[in-house]
């Protein structure tokens, strides 16, 4: 008996010892540097993005940056227009701008006294269209002057409908996400964001053309403003300015900023999460939902920005912490570009590297070993966070490169071979297509360069570098043995696609923010990880509501006797939720209606419709069930309802097929399938195909496909 106390006392002492260490190590963790890196490029002159259309463009003409003041252009001083723009004397607050619509076009000219490059920006207001961002071609001197502007984007803006409400059980319910208008200055850059900085436009001497040409929604054009391109100053050349200012650190209390509470993003899917992975998230419970994160999965697009405002009562010298989340990125760091009032204040802060670890920290923004400093004047500032791909941008162009010749060769020796090719037949491929070994060799030596990119940017290899593995392996192999090409073409076909498969994980930059901090640069700040005996009574207490909370009803926002229906669910628990969150954030709002969802298998529902236990509304059921149930007068006819024309009209008119019987319709289409023609743009411009518009076309078209071993 003795013994057993003693071994029971000995090890609730070393528990109760580990704890104590535990929360004494979290207490003195305060290296908020750690995570930082050093802010250099590891791109070297091996990978220098030769091959991107912008690049290119640009190594067309002598490469100078003149200086000169601001070219300023009211919208409506244009000097040629197409399609129905419309001149408005004021919007907005904003004088002598232009309503442009979907389609049509506008041209302004502008003169400037010396030949070199410069950035083009636009005073833009997301007018009201179809909730899409806006697209426009851009052309220069009536010529489109590379691919990548084809097809510019400017965001709309988003924000919450207003405070964020509870259920009757106290779970915060996400707001609904509508637009913000707003004027918004930007500058041209790169949609898809391979280059990370704004595009430099090249401009004779003399007058000039510059034409927005719409492709998809309106937009209201403010100003147009043609400007030098000159490169951000330094830290140390700010710091240097501080100094020269006699500008002081501010000896004030730290500010907490919550990061779920943005001003405007640039997404309606950049709303505000519900974090349960550690107590220390501001604000947290056990058991209720809180809204007390932004980011993640949602906020992994290139250039998609997070908007926050906040007050300073003394002006002055601040530093500034994040309490961030960055695990689903593995082995990677992201990046974004973080401006303040609008501006990124200093070089370092674009395109800032976040690292990846697999719980949350606290970090402060600067050097392996000291703060960035910002001075704030007193009053009211916004600090902006855009998803910038950083050094992958170029390593991204370079294997879209690469894809596209390798995929070429692949052509090429399909002509010869065949889909399936003789195993035992030299097809003689070497003297068949030119350099055929150089060319492989070539897109070897620059996926290595890739390669050896990432590992330095990352600090390790990842199942990124894998991908390159593999087929850095088989080009290698191919090189030194190419008359066994033949033999290993399928795999060669699979690594390429492999090699898109990576070009999706290196765009996607995700990134959860809990809340930033102002402070003093010694300041003492929140820990963000909670200690082990934190953590057991935060994991006790969610265990323990797991057995008491009424999943059925969460949601519900009032007791009082409203009706009530319920829905049952035979698909995925993913779809679930999201149909859980439209129902809180929009349905129930707006109708008074409350929803019981429940997620069940497709089998009981028969059984409890025959039981009279049944739900009001069954979705994600077999098309075939609703006439069933009609037959057997267990479903209700739709059309009986007054308003089922009005709701009608939100289908096509097919999609109800399945579901009539009788002269009744008895379900809504939930999804309508329909057949789409997928075609590959550069087999179609290396050969010269036009689209086929018809099945002549297509009949006309297969014979040339065959010639070269393709098909329709």
């Amino acid at each position: 008996m003795k013994k057993s106390l003693i071994i029971t006392l000995s090890i609730l002492l070393a528990l109760m010892m580990y704890a104590i260490v535990d929360y004494a190590w979290l207490s003195n963790g305060k290296d908020y540097f750690k995570y930082n890196t050093d802010h250099e490029s590891v791109i070297d002159e091996t990978i220098h993005g030769s091959n991107s259309a912008y690049y290119v463009y640009k190594s067309n003409y002598t490469e100078n940056y003149p200086l000169m003041s601001d070219i300023v252009i009211n919208g409506s001083d244009y000097k040629s227009i197409s399609g129905n723009q419309e001149i408005l004397n004021e919007y907005e607050s904003l004088p002598d701008v232009l309503l442009t619509e979907e389609t049509g076009s506008v041209t302004y000219e502008f003169v400037v006294s010396e030949s070199g490059f410069y950035h083009v920006g636009l005073t833009y207001y997301p007018y009201e269209g179809r909730s899409s961002n806006i697209e426009r071609t851009l052309l220069i001197n009536g010529e489109v002057p590379f691919s990548s502007v084809d097809n510019v984007v400017f965001h709309r803006f988003w924000g919450s409908t207003g405070e964020v409400i509870k259920d009757i059980f106290g779970n915060e319910i996400r707001p609904s996400q509508v637009e913000v208008p707003r004027w918004q200055e930007t500058k041209i850059k790169d949609s898809v964001g391979y280059i990370t900085e704004p595009f430099a436009f090249y401009f004779e001497a003399g007058t000039n053309e510059i034409t927005f040409e719409s492709v998809r929604e309106p937009m209201v054009i403010g100003r147009i403003k043609i400007t030098s391109v000159e490169t951000l100053e330094s830290y140390e050349s700010v710091a240097a300015t501080y100094e020269t200012n006699g500008y002081q650190v501010v000896d004030e209390p730290i500010k907490l900023v919550e990061a779920e509470d943005p001003d405007y993003t640039t997404s309606p899917t950049l709303y505000p999460l519900n974090d349960r992975t550690s107590v220390k998230t501001s604000p947290s419970h056990a058991s209720l939902i809180r809204l007390n994160t932004i980011g993640g999965n949602n906020w992994r697009v290139a250039n998609d920005a997070i908007t926050w405002s906040f007050e300073v009562e003394t002006a002055g010298l601040y530093a500034m912490s994040l309490r961030l989340k960055q695990k689903l990125a593995t082995g990677m760091n992201v990046g974004r570009n973080i401006y303040i009032d609008g501006e990124i204040p200093f070089e370092e802060l674009r395109n800032y590297e976040f690292v990846q670890s697999n719980d949350w920290r606290m970090q402060t923004l600067g050097t392996k070993d000291d703060a960035y400093l910002f001075y704030l004047e007193a009053g009211t500032h916004t600090m902006t966070m855009e998803v910038s791909l950083a050094q992958y941008g170029i390593l991204i162009d370079e294997i879209q490169q690469s894809i596209s010749n390798l995929n070429k060769l692949y052509r090429e020796i399909l002509v010869y071979t065949g889909p399936e090719p003789d195993q035992f037949r030299d097809y003689q491929l070497v003297d068949r297509i030119p350099n055929l070994v150089g060319r492989l060799q070539a897109e070897h030596d620059m996926l290595k360069n890739v390669r050896k990119a990432l590992i330095q940017i990352s600090g390790s290899k990842s199942e990124k570098t894998g991908i390159l593995d593999t087929m850095l392996l088989q080009l290698a192999d191919f090189v030194k043995k190419p008359s066994e090409i033949h033999k290993k073409l399928t795999a060669y076909n699979s690594n390429i696609s492999s090699l898109g498969t990576l070009i999706t994980l290196l765009d996607a930059q995700p990134l959860e923010i809990d809340y930033f901090i102002l402070h003093q640069p010694d300041a003492s700040l929140p820990r963000a990880k909670a200690s082990i005996a934190e953590s057991f009574v935060y994991s006790v207490k969610s265990f323990i509501s797991s057995f008491t909370t009424n999943y059925a009803s969460v949601g519900k926002t009032t007791t009082e006797s409203t009706e009530t229906i319920e829905v049952w669910l035979s698909i995925g628990k993913d779809q679930a939720n999201i149909l859980r969150k439209l129902i809180d954030e929009s349905f129930t709002p707006e109708t008074g209606v409350q929803v019981d969802l429940k997620l069940v298998s497709s089998a009981v529902l028969l059984p409890a419709t025959l039981s009279g236990q049944g739900p009001d509304v069954a979705m994600g059921v077999d098309h075939s069930v609703p006439v069933n149930y009609a037959m057997r007068n267990a479903a209700y006819d739709l059309s009986s309802f007054p308003d089922f024309n009005e709701v009608s009209q939100n289908f096509m008119a097919s999609g109800f097929t399945p579901f009539e019987y009788n002269g009744g319709t008895f379900a809504l289409p939930e999804q309508q399938i329909f057949l789409m023609m997928f075609y590959r743009t550069d087999i179609f411009e290396e050969y010269g195909y036009d689209v086929p518009e018809t099945w002549d076309d297509v009949i006309r078209l297969v014979p040339d496909l065959q010639k070269h071993n393709l098909e329709f």
